[in-house]
């Protein structure tokens, strides 16, 4: 490509894959070199839920750059398949063409009409992943996923036979019936019956969300950065007026508490 060319999708990704390979080589970087599939696995991690908070903040111009450290891991890790002859980043790319075609028949398929709602196409997509061989309707779901999204993605997975609440309002009676139970075991001082029913009232919880169309993970985040930025300004205030927060009592706290909790404005 000379300098007056203009560079495509694919002579860019060609060139990054490149430059991958250039480092991971004999005469390339000590730190890169090291590496493993493995040892990789937090910064893909990191690369990954930056890219959600970028999302989220709708930060388009940070989200470029997120997208493409998050391309960099993908690259790296076919890269690192590559040197053992186990994939090439090709194969990946075609397996997923492949299955995106195969798995919208509304869309590629003879009948390309069929479908209009997005519930048919999700239904679509969990039957013929159904039909590729695995054993359960709710196979699929990554057992290391954060809990509230894995709740969620298996409560969508069973809903695609019907396993599901018409409505929110049975879901939220089941939530009440839940934390009964809680109460009832932790009276009794059942400590592992207690763990076991507070899940089930999380789980229930992230029920009724999934049917108001809330997603819980991401109102579990904006909670807890609701939270952090309150309890800042609560630490705020102690220090302005000379008070050690260490100090002062619960009904002190609550009573600054709901004084700022009014005047700190969030939302994201």
């Amino acid at each position: 490509m000379t300098e007056s060319t203009p560079s495509t999708v694919e002579s860019e990704l060609a060139r990054l894959i490149q430059i991958v390979a250039t480092l991971r080589g004999p005469d390339g970087c000590p730190w890169d070199r090291e590496q493993t599939p493995q040892s990789m696995i937090p910064f893909l991690l990191e690369e990954a839920y930056e890219v959600v908070e970028t999302l989220e903040d709708g930060n388009t111009t940070e989200l470029q750059k997120e997208l493409g450290d998050l391309l960099l891991h993908i690259v790296m890790q076919a890269q690192m398949a590559e040197e053992k002859n186990i994939f090439k980043l090709r194969d990946s790319i075609i397996s997923i063409n492949a299955k995106l075609i195969r798995r919208h028949p509304h869309v590629f398929g003879a009948n390309n009409n069929e479908t209009e709602r997005v519930q048919d196409a999700k239904e679509n997509w969990e039957r013929v992943k159904k039909s590729e061989g695995r054993k359960s309707w709710i196979d699929g779901v990554p057992k290391n996923l954060s809990g509230l999204i894995r709740a969620q993605r298996v409560q969508e997975k069973a809903s695609t036979v019907g396993f599901d609440w018409d409505d929110v309002s049975p879901a939220l009676e089941k939530c009440h019936e839940e934390i009964n139970e809680l109460l009832e075991v932790w009276n009794q001082g059942d400590l592992d019956r207690s763990k076991e029913e507070y899940g089930d009232v999380l789980f229930s919880l992230v029920n009724v969300g999934r049917l108001m169309n809330i997603d819980s993970e991401s109102s579990m985040r904006l909670a807890v950065d609701k939270f952090d930025a309150r309890f800042r300004a609560l630490e705020a205030v102690f220090e302005q007026e000379h008070k050690d927060i260490e100090k002062a009592s619960l009904a002190e706290m609550d009573e600054v508490w709901d004084r700022i909790k009014h005047k700190v404005a969030f939302r994201k």
